[in-house]
């Protein structure tokens, strides 16, 4: 667990208690009272915590994802997954994202139902948006053109299928969701071969990063 500095502000106080907080959430829900634990456990003050997360239970699921996301990149850094292909890297972080939230598949069901609800699916959507985006540059992608907003739409709704069948995959290893995830990604890349083939401009993984994201909205079974 990171360490405090002295007189933290309340961004720090978020970023520290967002990993606790899921612990909590899978038996208090995403309340107030998951906030409470959260800080005794992390010796924080109460009201400061409250404070901090004073949009209630989208602001800490908010702040979750965001550890989620810090503790990704630390998993795949760059000189991990260069040596990568594009297909290859994008189920790496997809993957890690799962190993992550493992521990609190409980707290992650709860989150997803609170997300659904209408009231929060702005939000929601935006959280989605950040995971895909931050996926995409962990992935090498720096593209500003209307690519970019095609990969991070597409990803987004390809992970957010395979967390729905993450939280009630109880295979060894999570292997459902693992299949799950491959099938889907092989499903473009074997429409993306069988159309590189009839072009005459080969196949494998020498294809288009913009072409293979962007089937992945039509996803095969």
């Amino acid at each position: 667990m990171s360490q405090l500095p002295q007189d933290p502000t309340l961004d720090e106080v978020r970023a520290f208690l967002a990993p606790i907080l899921p612990r909590h959430a899978a038996f208090d829900g995403w309340r107030k009272e998951a906030i409470t634990m959260a800080a005794a456990e992390g010796g924080i003050d109460a009201d400061i915590a409250h404070l901090a997360f004073a949009g209630g239970a989208m602001d800490m699921i908010d702040a979750w994802f965001a550890n989620i996301d810090a503790r990704m990149i630390e998993a795949l850094p760059a000189e991990k997954i260069d040596a990568m292909s594009i297909r290859q890297r994008i189920i790496a972080l997809v993957t890690a994202r799962l190993k992550l939230l493992a521990p609190d598949r409980e707290a992650l069901r709860r989150a997803l139902a609170i997300m659904a609800m209408p009231t929060n699916s702005a939000r929601a959507a935006r959280l989605g948006w950040r995971a895909a985006d931050v996926m995409w540059r962990a992935a090498g992608d720096n593209a500003t053109d209307f690519n970019h907003y095609s990969k991070r739409l597409t990803l987004t709704t390809v992970y957010a299928a395979t967390l729905l069948v993450f939280v009630d995959d109880d295979s060894e290893d999570w292997a459902e969701s693992r299949a799950f995830l491959n099938r889907r990604i092989e499903g473009v890349m074997r429409f993306e071969r069988a159309k590189a083939k009839w072009k005459g401009a080969g196949g494998g993984e020498r294809l288009s990063l913009s072409r293979f994201i962007g089937r992945l909205r039509y996803p095969a079974v």
